[in-house]
């Protein structure tokens, strides 16, 4: 008898701690929806502040630069989210590679558009260097539907490439591309891979396997249970010829093989590209650069000695501290523009070599470090964290070009466990979802920020679950 008014006295404490939490939502809800009005000033439109969203969800944001504010550092360059527009002109072409540009235009003016010449080197790793590799394969595709080969010859390949680039540029792109997304002619030439015309590719490989499994890519799932990625990983194995190992030794053991190997993606992919329409092969190429980009951290990290010798022995706030940390970041945050799933990896990395150098204390709670502070700022103040499925820049007549920031809310930067290094995955399915309020935050009867759409049906299940 005891024991069942206990547990009617939990449940009844329950019931009304959700209860409570449920009116604290609805309340949240009606002030977010009340309108503001604005007070008009006279300020110039080159110098008007941006606005900063005004709710804390997790939905995109278009980040147009004629909004940017004016710049506060007038001694130093200015960053690249402001206004560009691009000069373009008439390109001049080598005459000596056979192929109908026009075509393939649609590609090339995205090409174009995502290797401006003003964000080509912080939208890099992410956006231009993707889709400037997608070019050349489709291109290397479009180029063997002339031939039975899927190749080019090195002397064709030096003129295309070299069209290519001068095209590129002549509609605003970074005339320096091959460099900064360290690809050569020679990757339209099929390298060492020993198979390079269709008749041998064709009886080698199971082409209905290959074009099934790479003709539509799931961007929700290739990334964490690829299905395209293992099928071109299998032909490339198959006509490069090498023996594979048994009995779990290494399959490729010597550098020339593991250049062979990545000749022969080439010829698969441009194999992909010969079959599939232009903008299916770009959208199919541009989901698999977005697998294997957001699996590593981009930034550069240096010896973090001020920051170690700053944190080392604090447990609590420290202004030295945080300062320190905060000039380091700031440090970071001018190399690039990066993902979401990026950021926590960098954020994990960074981190590990703070604990390994002997910062144990999680000085990213302690000096609020977000994951948005990682990357590239925008809103003079504001971290803008790309999404992590492929993205373009978006030119505009009036604005220049804008680019879409993805999670771009206060989620705390990941302190890495002592397992995280070895066990980080972004594929389990929590990482899909913004994080549940903790026990703590339960507990008392304070209202959240956010996420009142996803707490209430999640409320009412639990309500319906004790009824």
């Amino acid at each position: 008898m005891a024991y069942a008014k206990t547990a009617t006295r939990l449940k009844g404490s329950f019931i009304h701690q959700l209860l409570v939490i449920a009116i604290c939502l609805i309340s949240y809800q009606n002030v977010v929806a009340l309108h503001v009005p604005h007070k008009t000033t006279q300020t110039s439109s080159t110098s008007e502040l941006a606005t900063p969203p005004r709710s804390r969800t997790f939905e995109p944001i278009e980040i147009p630069p004629a909004v940017i504010p004016h710049y506060p550092f007038p001694g130093k360059s200015l960053p690249p989210m402001y206004p560009s527009f691009p000069k373009t002109y008439d390109p001049v072409l080598t005459g000596r590679c056979p192929v109908n540009f026009s075509v393939i235009s649609s590609i090339t003016e995205k090409t174009a558009s995502d290797c401006t010449r003003s964000l080509s080197t912080v939208v890099g790793n992410v956006i231009c260097c993707p889709q400037f590799n997608s070019l050349l394969h489709i291109f290397q595709g479009f180029y063997s539907n002339r031939s039975d080969t899927l190749v080019l010859q090195s002397a064709v390949a030096d003129d295309c490439f070299r069209d290519i680039i001068s095209i590129l540029a002549s509609k605003g792109a970074n005339s320096s591309i091959a460099g900064l997304c360290s690809v050569k002619s020679s990757n339209l030439t099929g390298g060492s891979c020993p198979v390079k015309d269709i008749g041998t590719f064709e009886k080698i490989v199971n082409t209905s396997k290959l074009l099934e499994s790479c003709s539509t890519v799931d961007s929700l799932k290739e990334c964490c249970r690829p299905v395209c990625q293992p099928a071109i990983s299998e032909a490339a194995l198959l006509i490069s010829g090498i023996k594979t190992a048994l009995g779990g030794k290494n399959i490729v053991g010597v550098p020339n093989e593991i250049d062979t190997l990545s000749d022969c993606k080439g010829v698969v992919y441009s194999w992909i590209a010969r079959k599939l329409e232009f903008d299916d092969a770009n959208s199919a190429f541009r989901l698999l650069s977005s697998c294997k980009v957001n699996k590593v951290c981009p930034l550069e990290f240096k010896q973090p000695l001020e920051v170690v010798n700053a944190c080392r022995n604090f447990a609590v706030p420290s202004p030295s501290c945080c300062s320190s940390l905060n000039a380091y970041i700031a440090g970071i945050q001018k190399q690039m523009l990066i993902t979401n799933r990026q950021a926590i990896i960098c954020a994990a990395a960074f981190g590990f070599m703070l604990q390994k150098a002997g910062v144990m204390t999680n000085v990213y709670e302690l000096c609020d470090v977000d994951l948005k502070d990682f990357s590239l700022q925008a809103y003079g103040q504001e971290g803008c964290l790309l999404r992590s499925y492929p993205a373009d820049l978006v030119y505009d007549n009036s604005t220049g070009f804008s680019f879409t920031c993805d999670l771009n809310d206060n989620i705390a930067a990941p302190w890495p466990s002592s397992s995280t290094v070895t066990s980080l995955t972004l594929c389990a399915p929590e990482m899909s979802l913004p994080a549940l309020p903790t026990s703590e935050i339960l507990g008392n009867y304070s209202c959240p920020r956010g996420g009142a759409d996803l707490l209430v049906p999640i409320l009412l299940f639990f309500v319906s679950i004790l009824f």
